[in-house]
């Protein structure tokens, strides 16, 4: 008889509750930063190990008596039904490069957090500089030179000029890292024939979608990835929400930018987004036209499609 286990592991080492498996076993965990190698040394002694994603639990997520026993119990009695949400884990050089990925977009929201400071400091004066003016030390350094600072703002530049430089550097030796990894993996050239997505976007769309033979339809992908709309449904009623924003945000993110990019070298997307613009405004024209990029993903992936010509599809 197959026996459906959820466990707490605070009661027991790992190996005695290993020695209590049979093969016929079918064991459900919640997904945390340890779980890839958990499941490895589970899966050598059960039938089957489900990795469960939390967020998308309500049964334990909103449980009143949340505790390890009652989440193990709980897991155990919904995977006998076959009613667990499993989650897609990461492992080896995919997860690795996630975690990369990760990095480099903290870094880089430290930057901006930084340059925004800067910025700040110049308005006070009235001094008014591009977007990227700030970027490089050469512009920071000219921008400093601009005006008369007292002795505590220029200390608080010279302070945001080393920061901003250090994350410079940084940015520098990770993009190298990720390219470098990225280049490993399959699809890799697939996604770069695309005009928008860099080795950057293909490192992030890689590292979430993992497999993609696991999609079936390109919808099943944007909604692993949270770029489709929520739906309420009540009696005859019908409503359609906002993105239900589930799985990698920067992979959302990325896409959004990817996409940005990719509509000012193709008409069809170009001109696809001003629709969407002229009726719902440009917030939702952007998530619009990134679901429609996400859609030529899935069936570059799925087909190995390389393009000579992007833009003139």
């Amino acid at each position: 008889m197959t026996r459906c286990i959820g466990i707490d592991l605070h009661t027991g080492g790992l190996e005695s509750f290993l020695a209590t498996l049979r093969p016929d076993d079918e064991f459900a965990v919640e997904a945390s930063g340890n779980t890839a190698w958990f499941r490895a040394r589970v899966s050598a002694h059960v039938a089957r190990v489900i990795v469960v994603a939390p967020g998308q639990f309500e049964v334990i997520r909103r449980s009143a008596k949340k505790t390890d026993k009652n989440d193990a119990r709980t897991l155990a009695f919904f995977l006998g039904k076959e009613l667990l949400p499993e989650a897609r884990l990461q492992e080896g050089v995919h997860a690795e490069l996630a975690s990369l990925v990760a990095i480099r977009d903290h870094t880089m929201k430290m930057r901006t957090s930084a340059l925004n400071k800067a910025r700040g400091l110049l308005n006070k004066h009235g001094i008014k500089v591009g977007r990227k003016a700030l970027d490089s030390g050469k512009g920071f350094a000219k921008a400093m030179d601009s005006h008369e600072w007292s002795r505590l703002e220029r200390a608080e530049l010279k302070a945001i000029a080393a920061q901003v430089a250090l994350f410079n550097e940084q940015d520098k030796e990770l993009k190298a890292e990720i390219a470098a990894a990225t280049k490993t993996l399959p699809g890799y050239e697939n996604l770069i024939s695309i005009k928008g997505i860099g080795e950057i976007g293909a490192a992030v769309l890689l590292s979430s979608i993992i497999d993609i033979g696991s999609f079936a339809k390109s919808g099943h992908l944007a909604t692993f990835l949270g770029m489709t709309l929520g739906v309420s449904q009540s009696n005859d009623s019908l409503r359609f929400g906002r993105t239900t924003k589930r799985g990698s945000k920067i992979a959302r993110a990325t896409l959004v930018r990817c996409a940005l990019v990719a509509k000012r070298y193709s008409p069809y997307l170009h001109d696809f987004h001003e629709k969407i613009k002229s009726r719902r405004g440009v917030g939702k024209a952007n998530i619009a036209v990134a679901r429609k990029l996400l859609n030529t993903v899935f069936y570059t992936l799925k087909n190995d499609w390389v393009f000579e010509n992007f833009p003139q599809l």
